[in-house]
């Protein structure tokens, strides 16, 4: 005669509706007087006692794991939503975007727990085949830190996600920088635009986008104190970006520069400019302070000015404006400086480099390849002694 199951012991039973074994034990009562039930589900009693032995297991090892239909599209949405508090908007709209538009689509239907390195590895691969390695960096980011963020709070025992690296990706569009007779073009294609302060203070000072765009008023001087000792130029204090609590990208990008003739004109000019602005919006105005605003006092959309940008420059000669984009006016610096002979050095320490190895790395294509400052005095050295033999 069969033994009676003690307590706690659990039991096994078919599921109709679910048409599975379901097994199942029970551990006690919660401090509210619930009893704790765990459970594991098969086509088979072998199957269903082998799930219920890994809920077990994993009960043992202090994981309070999520229900067995806990997704990956979950984890992500949870991170989504909790885990990018402090972020800047763009950093979260960025990270929405690609979760939403690469992640979950292809990765999220999967149970998080069933989640294999073997699977990032080919989700990679795949993907590796049509968006660039900036891209593929970004979606890993997202879904790494998604299962992270559980692995936290103990929905699942590891994130196999840590354990896969990157693969290239497709090749971007490399940046280029504009030459000489090209930038020329382009300053007098912009000279009676909107846009021309914006240009010409980006090409002649190698100021990043997101700091004109954050650019202010009260830190720009646009004459100088030539009495002072030494004395003090005009000039603009690149303090502020974009970014989120408005810092410069680096610590050395928070740079004052000197300005160029031709940038206080386009500076004068975008004041009146402004003024005009003010007066035709009238009480539409919203004061800000910013140096380049829109026809509203408003600051100014990184789309709108790649497109005004496009537009303004147009007219130029020997450039096609569809190739080009307001942040290779930086590029065009770089070189145009390169090419004129100054050094390295002080050519980094104008874009607001951490070191002269980031400007050689960023701008490689646009730095002069032959230092010619060695054989030249080489040349002064010994070329006179050599030719009296």
């Amino acid at each position: 005669m069969p033994t009676r199951r003690g307590r706690g012991e659990g039991g096994l039973h078919w599921d109709e509706k679910r048409q599975r074994w379901i097994a199942s034990v029970s551990l006690g009562f919660t401090p509210a007087g619930k009893r704790i039930v765990k459970r594991g589900s098969g086509r088979t009693k072998t199957e269903a006692r082998a799930k219920l032995k890994e809920v077990l297991r994993d009960q043992d090892d202090g994981l309070a794991i999520a229900p067995n239909d806990y997704t990956v599209a979950q984890a992500v949405e949870d991170w989504l939503a909790y885990g990018l508090h402090g972020r800047s908007e763009t950093t979260v709209t960025t990270n929405r975007i690609l979760a939403r538009t690469h992640v979950i689509p292809d990765m999220g239907a999967r149970r998080l727990r069933d989640l294999s390195a073997e699977d990032v590895d080919r989700w990679l691969a795949k993907k590796a085949q049509t968006l660039s390695t900036r891209t593929l960096q970004g979606i890993h980011s997202v879904l790494n830190r998604a299962v992270k963020r559980a692995m936290a709070r103990d929905k699942v025992k590891r994130n196999v996600v840590a354990l896969c690296s990157v693969p290239r990706g497709q090749g971007g569009r490399p940046s280029k920088a504009l030459t000489m007779e090209q930038a020329d073009a382009v300053l007098r294609a912009v000279e009676s635009t909107r846009l021309r302060g914006y240009v010409v203070l980006s090409m002649l000072t190698g100021a990043r986008t997101e700091e004109l765009r954050a650019l202010r008023w009260d830190h720009v001087d646009l004459i100088g104190r030539l009495d002072a000792v030494p004395p003090i130029p005009a000039h603009v204090a690149v303090w502020r970006s974009v970014r989120s609590g408005g810092d410069t990208k680096t610590r050395k990008s928070r740079r004052t520069l000197a300005l160029p003739q031709r940038c206080i004109e386009a500076l004068h000019a975008q004041r009146e400019q402004q003024h005009c602005d003010r007066v035709m919006a009238g009480a539409r105005w919203v004061e800000t302070g910013l140096v380049f605003t829109s026809k509203v006092g408003t600051p100014l959309d990184p789309s709108h000015v790649r497109r005004d940008f496009r537009a303004a420059i147009a007219p130029a000669e020997d450039v096609d404006a569809a190739e080009w984009t307001p942040r290779e006016l930086r590029h065009s610096f770089v070189s145009l400086l390169s090419d004129s002979g100054l050094p390295l050095e002080e050519i980094s320490r104008l874009v607001g480099h951490s070191s002269t190895a980031v400007t050689e790395l960023v701008y490689r294509k646009q730095i002069r390849p032959v230092v010619q400052s060695g054989a030249t005095t080489m040349d002064a050295i010994f070329g006179l002694s050599s030719r009296s033999q």
